[in-house]
């Protein structure tokens, strides 16, 4: 490995730790930010649904930048959108602003990580090759799920209790901040070494061409396209499920001003989602076929949701929540495995990136639904139709199943068989 290669990963894993830390400072009151702001929950989740339409909208045309102009570009770009949107948030919370602007930002809002999503990964892919990297990725990948875990953790931690000592708007603050070191510190370290920018291609037919290859290359292939069905109904789920635990933690607590709380529980997924990571590759092992594997996660999941709404005690359920977030998390390695070995090399991208759309389609109609839902009848129900939402994926992953595809096979080989990506 050479010194270069070695500054790439540097470089990488301090990209992968800003962007988490900047985001986590708002997670743990995200949703208690915008209820403050005199949202109802069916607004406060229809804004959240606003910003996953602008994940869906432009994941595309921004991926589109990120291989003609440049990753860098793409990324840099991504950091302003962001702190440009997160202080408009905070202008419209001390002004009361109206919904159709939340609507607008959170679109905006959205559209700043699609600028992130794809280039990161696809700069250090490039770079690592360029500098004559022989390393295994999965092990730069681990590395960088770490940092992001601790960057998550260390945020949503902070993020609570600064709330709870200065305002809600603290955060979003500080995030805004951070974003503006990640600007400057990318413009510096993050060159596109091993990747030469297409600019003057012609934009509208790369994405007709990302178009017409996801349909040929995903939805047409029976399995790939029954398993991206199976991704609306959980994402949209997940979705709902991560920002409605801040306002009904404090609920069941009993102190609407606890945000450390709701913090803390932010913190704990994100360990959750360290350990899942960790348990991923041996949860795989114990089954012949991934599907299984799915199977299983997603069902026990949805049974996890249910708990949580009827045993409406903070400490179980908080307890709970960490059941749920380590089986969200266990089951994505199994099924980007799962997924990667149905797609051709050349069109891997284009077509998890549509996957990825999908996702977020579930989350711009399934997060408005519940919202309404906590609203009408309270967060435990809400967590009740959230379970029965997710069951609608199981039928998906067995159809999937029955098309018998090689690669929902699991050959092990032996202990160190683990690789959690495919």
């Amino acid at each position: 490995m050479t010194s270069t290669s070695q500054k790439v990963q540097r470089t990488y894993l301090i990209l992968m730790l800003g962007n988490t830390l900047a985001a986590s400072f708002i997670w743990g009151i995200n949703t208690i930010f915008l209820l403050d702001a005199g949202l109802s929950n069916f607004e406060a989740f229809a804004a959240n649904a606003f910003f996953t339409a602008g994940m869906v909208i432009f994941e595309i045309p921004t991926g589109v930048v990120a291989d003609t102009i440049g990753r860098r570009v793409s990324y840099m770009a991504g950091t302003l959108t962001l702190m440009a949107t997160t202080l408009l948030y905070v202008l419209l919370w001390e002004t009361g602003g109206p919904f159709w602007a939340w609507a607008l930002v959170s679109l905006l809002l959205g559209l700043g990580f699609t600028f992130f999503s794809g280039a990161v990964e696809a700069w250090l892919v490039d770079a690592l090759d360029a500098t004559g990297f022989t390393g295994e990725l999965e092990t730069i990948f681990g590395r960088g799920q770490i940092v992001a875990g601790t960057g998550m953790l260390t945020g949503s931690v902070l993020g609570g209790y600064i709330a709870q000592v200065t305002s809600l708007g603290v955060p979003f603050l500080l995030r805004a901040a951070v974003l503006v070191l990640m600007f400057f510190f990318a413009a510096k370290a993050m060159r596109d070494i091993g990747f030469e920018p297409r600019r003057g291609k012609d934009t509208l037919g790369e994405m007709k061409l990302i178009t017409t290859n996801s349909i040929d290359y995903g939805w047409r292939v029976p399995p790939v396209k029954w398993i991206m069905l199976a991704a609306p109904f959980t994402a949209g789920v997940s979705f709902y499920a991560f920002y409605a635990l801040q306002p009904y933690l404090l609920e069941l607590v009993g102190d609407p001003t606890a945000y450390g709380i709701a913090g803390i529980t932010a913190a704990l997924v994100a360990g959750s989602q360290i350990i899942g990571g960790y348990l991923a590759p041996r949860i795989r092992r114990l089954f012949r076929l991934r599907t299984s594997a799915l199977l299983l996660a997603v069902g026990a999941g949805a049974v996890t949701l249910a708990l949580i709404g009827i045993i409406q005690e903070f400490w179980i359920v908080t307890g709970l929540i960490a059941v749920w977030a380590m089986l969200s998390t266990a089951a994505m390695p199994i099924r980007q495995s799962y997924i990667n070995g149905m797609i051709p090399s050349r069109q891997r991208a284009t077509i998890l990136s549509f996957d990825s759309m999908l996702g977020s389609t579930g989350g711009v109609v399934i997060q408005p639904v519940l919202g309404r839902a906590a609203d009408a009848s309270g967060y435990a129900t809400s967590y009740l139709y959230g379970a029965f939402v997710t069951v609608f994926a199981l039928p998906f992953i067995v159809l999937s199943r029955r098309q018998r595809s090689p690669s929902d096979t699991v050959i092990t080989e032996g202990p160190d068989d683990a690789e959690p990506s495919g």
